[in-house]
């Protein structure tokens, strides 16, 4: 048996209602009815903590690759640079410029090579991945 019970509730609240009714084809009483039910439940409060903590679960672990990935880079970063430094030779003021225009080019190489690398969708941390699992 349903009693007919009369609830006064802010004017946005009762737009959203509506629309939700609307959307979801349902009616109002059957909205409110299921939103009561989960808010009175005792088992409500658990399966919303248990939802927050996949949810905290989830970018718990999204937190823990960014930051290997963010240390693959600063290393592999870090390798070139010292790599780099050390094999550049200082050059005379002649040499600079030419250099520089080398420089250009090869950078200009570089984003090609780049751009190319990222939209095959081949990334470092795979192949890191993959000469791990092999060793």
């Amino acid at each position: 048996m349903k009693v007919q019970t009369k609830v006064f509730m802010a004017r946005d609240l009762s737009l959203a209602l509506d629309a939700a009714s609307r959307r979801m084809r349902r009616s109002k009483s059957e909205i409110v009815q299921a939103a009561v039910a989960a808010y009175l439940s005792a088992d409500g409060e658990e399966a919303s903590e248990a939802a927050v903590t996949r949810r905290l679960d989830r970018i718990s672990r999204a937190i823990e690759r960014l930051e290997r990935d963010v240390t693959i880079s600063n290393e592999a970063v870090a390798l070139f640079v010292k790599a780099w430094l050390t094999a550049t030779p200082s050059l005379s003021a002649g040499d600079q410029r030419a250099q520089n225009a080398k420089g250009q080019e090869r950078y200009v190489g570089f984003l090609d090579a780049l751009s190319r690398r990222l939209a095959s969708g081949r990334l470092l941390r795979s192949e890191i991945s993959e000469e791990r699992d092999v060793t």
